[in-house]
C-alpha cells in the first residue's frame, strides 16, 4: 500500500480548515485516513502559527516511505521536527496567546462595567390577579368580565 501525507479539507464554505493526514493514495481527498498528523488553519492571523504538526509521527511516516504532497512538503520543511521556522512559530503562538488574553481581559472589563440586573422584589412577584384588582369568585376564578364592565360603565 502506498501512503501519501496530504491535507484533508474540513470546515465550511469560505472557511476552510485542513487536517494533515497520512492516507492511502487510492482514498479520496476528504475520505478515510490512516492517521492524522496535524492541522493547518489558513485563517489564523499569524502566518507562522497556522500549522500544528506532530513531528515524531511525521518523521515516522516519512521513514517508512510515505510521500508528502508538494504543499505539505513545504509545511514539513518549515514546521516539522527539525523545521527551519520553529523559533518563529513559537513566537507567533505566544503573540497570538497574548492577543487572545487581551481580548478576554477586555471582554471581562466590559462585563464589569455593565450595571447588574435588577433584583426581583417581593412586590414584583405578586400575581396578575392581585394587580388587576379583580376579586376571585367562589370557585376561585376571576370575574374579569364584571371588572371590565364596571370600568366601562363609569
Amino acid at each position: 500500500m502506498s501512503v501519501k501525507i496530504r491535507m484533508k479539507r474540513m470546515g465550511r464554505k469560505n472557511r476552510a480548515y485542513f487536517r494533515i493526514c497520512a492516507a492511502d493514495i487510492r482514498a479520496p481527498r476528504d475520505g478515510r485516513v490512516i492517521e492524522e498528523l496535524g492541522t493547518y488553519d489558513p485563517s489564523v492571523p499569524e502566518a507562522d502559527a497556522r500549522v500544528v504538526l506532530n513531528g515524531d509521527r511525521v518523521a515516522y511516516w516519512l521513514s517508512v516511505g510515505a510521500q508528502p504532497s508538494p504543499k505539505v512538503a513545504v509545511l514539513i520543511r518549515k514546521y516539522g521536527k527539525d523545521g527551519s521556522h520553529l523559533a518563529q512559530q513559537q513566537q507567533a503562538v505566544e503573540r497570538l496567546g497574548q492577543r487572545r488574553r487581551k481580548a478576554i481581559e477586555a471582554a471581562l472589563a466590559a462585563a464589569k462595567e455593565l450595571p447588574p440586573p435588577p433584583a426581583p422584589t417581593p412586590e414584583a412577584e405578586t400575581s396578575e390577579v392581585e394587580a388587576s384588582g379583580a376579586e376571585p369568585s367562589e370557585n376561585g376564578e376571576v370575574e374579569a368580565v364584571e371588572a371590565a364592565s364596571e370600568g366601562v360603565a363609569e
